[in-house]
């Protein structure tokens, strides 16, 4: 699944301070120093060495190396600007570095990033270098009048290359000079900074085809999920009428058959059984009712409940979660029953003997695995790349559905001898609020 739709760019009259204007801009030569070098070197070498075919993965690294150029600048555009920009890459199809690559390669904001980089390595840090290292050289060389005169000696310096101050309180003088200029010459950064935000969010941002791509694909899910929740509200009716309903009314027709009954031990029997129809009625409304929403995720989280899922598993499971102490109730439901449906299928279909469920919340993202050491081959759709082929069940696909609602995604990587990995991803705001 793709990642969530981008925010709107933030306010173009929004300025940053100074300080972080100058420091954005700074960091700039470092990193355009770094990339030129990392452009020419793989352009120069692999068209050397293109005839002898081994060239030919430099030029890929080439083309690939805005990638992570651009990864590292929507970070680094933070500083000056609140609106993050989000990644426009879609997910892999499959796991694999061929599936990666194909992708990436066929992706238009892949171009649009080496594009970038190239932007960026020849023409915007040198400006950047230009425009702080003047503020800095006029700046740097008022304040540094004193001490250019004291380790001189002589008793006079150079102010810029441009006159001579001889005496301690002209070099003071001219001190207090740059002083007074550094924030009116560190000022003007700060529009400088904002226009080079503006270029970068202009060339980064996802293309419009991405963003109709993404809001198509959530409509399809909604859609799906509509579906599948009245498809669910029907089959909990049908379960309570022709389940627990029909033992209620054999327990009322045998009740009413025992105050009709005079002997002592026919009477006996009947009502035995009716114990027995009562007893398994309350245990089926029990279960009926843990399926709809589990008490224990409400009560204890996402970890206790997928304990409770483990200890209740027919096969034995290992569960190592590392999450915050509640999440946002939407996350925390989806999980439980992403993992609680994976847990299903392998007690199905895997023949596995042992599960393991892993995960961790990192970088506002929740990632949870489960493997087991089945037979696998289980058949992923190539068409959502992320939960398995309907035809089989539609369990995963609603599984899949849900997690894409919330900006999630669903991988499934199940070889044939296995083992089979059940991988789901999914944003975790902090739960500031429990609605």
């Amino acid at each position: 699944m793709p990642t969530p739709s981008p925010s709107p760019p933030s306010s173009p009259g929004s300025t940053p301070t100074s300080l972080r204007a100058a420091f954005y801009l700074l960091t700039s030569v470092p990193l355009g120093s770094v990339t030129l070098v990392a452009l020419l070197l793989p352009a120069g070498a692999g068209s050397a060495l293109a005839v002898l075919v081994i060239g030919v993965p430099l030029l890929l690294t080439l083309v690939l190396s805005g990638i992570p150029l651009a990864a590292l600048e929507r970070r680094r555009l933070r500083l000056i600007d609140p609106v993050p920009l989000a990644d426009p890459h879609r997910e892999p199809p499959a796991p694999g570095l061929a599936s990666w690559l194909r992708t990436r390669l066929q992706e238009r904001c892949t171009w649009r990033e080496l594009a970038y980089a190239l932007l960026f390595a020849f023409v915007l840090w040198p400006l950047e270098a230009l425009a702080v290292g003047t503020v800095l050289l006029v700046c740097g060389g008022l304040i540094g009048t004193p001490v250019m005169m004291a380790v001189g000696g002589d008793g006079e310096a150079r102010v810029l290359k441009l006159w001579l101050a001889d005496s301690w309180p002209e070099a003071f003088a001219v001190l207090v000079a740059g002083v007074v200029l550094l924030p009116m010459l560190t000022w003007p950064l700060r529009f400088v900074a904002r226009g080079r935000a503006v270029l970068t969010r202009a060339l980064l941002s996802p293309p419009e085809a991405a963003l109709d791509s993404r809001i198509a694909e959530l409509d399809r899910s909604r859609m799906r999920l509509v579906d599948a929740f009245e498809a669910e509200r029907r089959r909990i009716e049908r379960d309570l009428h022709d389940g627990a309903q029909q033992r209620l009314v054999a327990l009322s027709m045998t009740l009413g058959l025992a105050r009709l009954e005079k002997p002592a031990e026919p009477l006996a029997g009947l009502l035995e059984r009716a114990h027995e129809e009562a007893s398994a009625a309350l245990v089926e409304i029990r279960e009926l009712i843990h399926g709809i929403h589990p008490h224990v995720l409400t009560d204890r989280g996402l970890v206790a409940a997928v304990e409770d899922l483990a200890d209740r598993s027919p096969i034995p499971v290992d569960v190592r979660l590392t999450v915050p102490d509640r999440l946002l109730e939407a996350v925390e439901t989806a999980v439980y029953f992403a993992v609680s449906e994976a847990l299903t299928n392998v007690a199905k279909h895997s023949g596995a003997t042992r599960v393991t469920v892993t995960g961790e919340a990192a970088h506002g993202r929740l990632a949870v695995a489960v493997e087991d050491d089945g037979r696998g081959g289980a058949v992923a759709d190539p068409g959502a790349g992320a939960a398995p082929d309907a035809s089989g069940g539609t369990g995963l696909q609603g599984v899949a559905d849900r997690l894409s609602v919330l900006g999630g995604s669903l991988l499934l990587s199940s070889p044939p001898g296995g083992p089979t990995v059940f991988r789901l991803e999914v944003p975790c705001p902090p739960a500031d609020s429990r609605t």
